[in-house]
């Protein structure tokens, strides 16, 4: 049964309505708009596409006459429809319907008298006029593919009906990461906060002992863990966002908003890498003085306990060298005994890794989670965006992804001078710091990522046609052959030597 939900919308509502759905919409959608002359129909189509566009004053002139209007947008070219004038399907046809909706998103009004080239999965919007002048009541439902995403926008409407500052704001798409999240700039009277769409996410197929990737690696499957870790870090006097309100049930959470200082843009901007990178630095060097809480508590009165990682989850990573850069760069899969002789001079720098001591672990602690904020003093200059699925792990891991950078080179010189300059900081606070331990872990943490990594944007190329993931594999390799010269890896080394000479390691990755 299709789902719909209806409110009583003023035209701010509307517009507020056309900006959620411009978060959502993708290359094949159709939204269909229904309702008598005077209904709003084209209000709403003009804020979609002024949305879509990013410019809030844009000409976007009804098509009744023209019949059909293209827009090319940053996402998507968008193809505004009035069929009011049309007698059947077959004109709708003729000014290039189907091509629009192959090619890009279409808006159409008067759904009717094109309806046998409506697609089955599409947004349906009705409106329809109320006694007071100023309300149209709109019904929204999504057919097929499209019934989670309108269900979806409906929620995010009641969110933001329940946040007076900003329940009436501009909301603007922002790019969002690999991730299922997605995100949303809300300004106001020169304000801004993020709108952060986090849905909890389903358990994937299972890989490994009956248990999903997720699990395995103890991914957070909602933004309990966000909220948790955000504010003990904060605590910390570090610079994570404050959360002003948030649903976690159902994941729609208010952030503050850091700005785009992303620490890669900044670089590009002109800024000192080595400035930024020691901040970085210096705010895990402050993380090592916190204790990790047995329990972190959360605003509905329960709490979130750090995860410690699995085994299985290393060897999971660590294997898509194997499953994935492996054949797309010889062209066949791996050899058994070669996988075998693999796994096993990894075993014992697994094992060295699973016995290493615990501690802050926020995974994700590189240039493109980590916004430059020079207003503020000290370590919450730097801040850090991207934590949810944080560990209960050894603090060398967090120094490697940010020394190691995955998206921006780090020469080897200023990864030396950091290393050093984070160890000396440590030892002077901890008498028993060992930087010859932290060294071995380093290494041996830095050559598991980076392996991973090799795999990941072969994947991301195979499986999902990311291309442009493919620049970062002559830095990883760089980085990879950085770790392999510890001499505890030895016989890693030359098991990736044998297999990947180095004047082979650019070698094309076939998708």
């Amino acid at each position: 049964m299709t789902r719909q939900w209806t409110r009583e919308l003023d035209e701010a509502g509307v517009v507020r309505l056309a900006e959620l759905l411009a978060l959502k919409i993708s290359k094949g959608d159709v939204v269909a708009l229904s309702g008598e002359l005077g209904a709003g129909k084209t209000t709403l189509a003009r804020a979609l596409i002024r949305s879509l566009l990013c410019d809030s004053g844009a000409e976007v002139p009804s098509p009744t006459f023209s019949l059909q209007q293209a827009y090319a947008t940053v996402r998507l070219t968008i193809t505004h429809f009035d069929l009011y004038r049309l007698a059947c399907a077959d004109e709708a046809r003729e000014i290039g319907f189907e091509e629009a909706a192959e090619m890009g998103a279409v808006i159409v009004e008067w759904p009717e008298r094109g309806a046998e080239l409506l697609p089955a999965s599409r947004y349906e919007i009705e409106l329809a006029e109320l006694p007071d002048p100023a309300l149209r009541r709109v019904t929204v439902r999504g057919l097929g593919a499209a019934d989670a995403s309108a269900c979806r926008i409906g929620e995010l409407m009641a969110f933001l009906d329940g946040q007076p500052d900003w329940r009436d704001a501009h909301i603007a798409h922002l790019q969002g990461d690999a991730s299922t999240r997605s995100y949303a700039r809300l300004s106001n009277g020169g304000a801004s906060v993020l709108l952060m769409d986090a849905p909890r996410q389903p358990d994937g197929p299972p890989i490994r002992d009956g248990k999903p990737y997720s699990r395995i690696a103890h991914l957070a499957e909602d933004m309990r863990s966000f909220v948790a870790v955000g504010a003990a870090l904060r605590a910390a006097g570090l610079s994570a966002p404050q959360v002003p309100a948030c649903d976690l049930d159902k994941g729609i959470l208010l952030v503050e908003d850091f700005g785009d200082c992303v620490f890669g843009a900044e670089i590009a901007a002109g800024t000192s890498q080595a400035l930024l990178w020691r901040a970085a630095v210096d705010a895990l060097i402050a993380l090592r003085g916190v204790p990790v809480p047995a329990r972190l508590p959360l605003p509905d009165g329960s709490a979130y306990v750090l995860p410690r990682r699995d085994r299985a989850a290393l060897e999971i990573e660590i294997e898509l060298l194997l499953d994935w850069y492996w054949p797309a760069v010889k062209g066949e899969p791996v050899p058994a005994r070669t996988r075998a002789e693999f796994n096993a001079l990894w075993a014992p720098v697994l094992d060295d890794l699973l016995a290493l001591p615990g501690g802050w672990f926020l995974r994700d602690y590189h240039s493109p989670n980590l916004i430059w904020l020079p207003e503020r003093a000290g370590v919450a200059r730097v801040g850090i965006i991207d934590f949810q699925d944080a560990l209960n792990e050894h603090p060398a891991f967090d120094l490697v992804s940010l020394l190691q950078d995955a998206r921006v080179d780090v020469p080897a010189a200023v990864e030396r001078q950091l290393f050093a300059h984070y160890c000396a900081e440590a030892a002077a606070r901890e008498p028993s710091f060992d930087a010859a331990a932290f060294k071995a872990a380093s290494a041996a943490f830095g050559a598991q990522r980076n392996t991973r990594l090799l795999g990941l944007w072969a994947r991301l190329l195979g499986r999902d046609g990311k291309a442009h993931y493919l620049q970062n594999i002559p830095r990883t390799w760089g980085y990879l052959a950085r770790n392999l010269d510890d001499p505890r890896l030895a016989g890693l080394a030359a098991w990736y030597d044998r297999h990947f000479p180095p004047d082979q390691r650019t070698a094309r990755v076939a998708g």
